[in-house]
């Protein structure tokens, strides 16, 4: 009994924890639930690349990701579509002028010197120092008060850059930022210690546009051209509706389930409805942590969850009145009933568990939304039917005698007498048993 208490109040801890981490964490939803925006982006050739290859959409894919992370827009998916083809849904950003041409655009950066060509006329040429040599780059102004960008270079650009510059001493070097003149500077001297600066011209950048190359260079380059073929959009109000009416199905569906539960199985019921209100604090809280992106397919798996774990609790009670019936006391009728059920709700879960890790691994992002969390809601309504409810009706009924049957649901006459023989030969054919 000692150990029943200690776990009693273990139970306790987590659940006052569970409702903290609730109440203090925000919900992380996903766009069609707060609404936002869906882009379709397409990637042509050009360039180095000749032909658009499973693995140029795989840093496409990277490089994307790396640019809207640098948005500072959190929750955003990033996933392939077809051979050539992203699609990128970005919560609670509905204005995607800006966005769209900061995802797309292919942030080059060039530094060229002096050349000329076949006719003579001089042109810039490349010198082999570009934004793939960049460490980061920083805004900055300079000693005029002028927005700048200051650039640092990883280890080899700081070499090619120290090279450079003591072969142009005296000489312009020109900075060209997607094809773009940014400045030509006069090289006075070799720079060493692989630091440079774009001063946008004699009055400097704007603000904007310099925090935009700021932004675009820290992301890194496409590795190859890509614009927006499709878009649209999912409004707020649109959003707050689903969840409206999200919130009244799950109501209204965990409620009636509780209720049968109460009619059906009296006090055990009713236990399994307290473990059930705790296992929907454990698991929200752990959406919470982790934290789980929701969406309508979310919220799916997570109601489908909770009729699971209430059927998990379905399975335990039945074999513990076929205890009772079979003339058990209550206290070896009750862990009887855990024992014989646990192995029907093991595989049960395992199957559907294995489900889910396939449909996490092939499915598209609104599937591993509802995959994710159906295994999570399985594995807590594990802990919660076995650990939980177990513990309560072990602390309720002690281990004396079943002094009111109808706590059970079962008249008096029930106790004892086993199955009829009506009841026998019943069992015996739903399991395909023949006399």
């Amino acid at each position: 009994m000692k150990n029943k208490i200690i776990m009693f109040w273990a139970i306790v801890v987590i659940t006052i924890i569970s409702a903290a981490v609730i109440a203090v964490k925000p919900t992380k939803l996903g766009l069609d639930l707060v609404g936002g925006s869906r882009l379709v982006l397409e990637a042509e050739t050009g360039g180095e690349i000749a032909k658009i290859t499973p693995e140029v959409m795989q840093r496409l894919q990277f490089a994307i990701e790396n640019r809207v992370n640098k948005l500072g827009v959190a929750e955003t998916v990033v996933q392939q579509a077809g051979e050539k083809r992203l699609i990128i849904e970005i919560p609670n950003v509905t204005d995607l002028k800006e966005a769209k041409a900061f995802i797309g655009d292919t942030a080059q950066l060039e530094f060229k010197k002096e050349g000329t060509d076949a006719s003579g006329a001089p042109v810039w040429v490349s010198t082999g120092l570009t934004g793939q040599d960049l460490s980061k780059s920083i805004l900055s102004t300079d000693q005029t008060g002028h927005w700048v960008v200051s650039l640092e270079f990883n280890a080899a650009g700081s070499k090619k850059f120290a090279d450079l510059t003591k072969t142009l001493v005296g000489q312009q070097m020109a900075i060209f930022f997607d094809g773009d003149l940014q400045s030509a500077p006069v090289i006075r001297e070799a720079i060493y210690g692989g630091k440079a600066q774009i001063s946008g011209g004699d009055s400097g950048f704007e603000y904007a546009d310099a925090q935009r190359m700021v932004n675009l260079l820290n992301a890194g380059a496409l590795p190859v051209p890509a614009k927006v073929v499709e878009e649209n959009t999912v409004g707020p109000t649109l959003g707050a509706d689903s969840i409206e009416k999200s919130k009244f199905a799950g109501l209204a569906g965990i409620g009636l389930v509780m209720l049968f539960m109460i009619a059906y199985y009296r006090v055990p019921g009713l236990i399994a409805d307290i473990a059930l209100v705790i296992y929907s604090l454990i698991l929200f809280a752990l959406f919470k942590v982790i934290p789980v992106t929701l969406t309508l397919a979310g919220i799916a798996g997570f109601i489908l969850s909770i009729g699971m774990a209430v059927d998990a609790n379905i399975l335990i009670f039945e074999r513990t009145k076929e205890e009772l019936r079979s003339g058990r006391n209550l206290f070896t009728a009750i862990n009887s009933g855990f024992d014989r059920a646990f192995t029907s709700i093991f595989d049960s879960n395992m199957t559907t568990i294995i489900t889910c890790i396939i449909l996490y691994c092939l499915g598209t992002s609104i599937v591993k939304g509802f995959a994710l969390t159906l295994v999570l809601g399985v594995v807590v309504s594990m802990f919660s039917a076995i650990t939980i409810t177990k513990n309560f009706m072990h602390l309720i009924f002690g281990t004396g005698e079943l002094k009111y049957p109808g706590m059970f649901g079962l008249k008096k006459e029930d106790i004892g007498a086993g199955y009829t023989a009506a009841e026998t030969k019943r069992e015996k054919a739903k399991f395909g048993v023949l006399d």
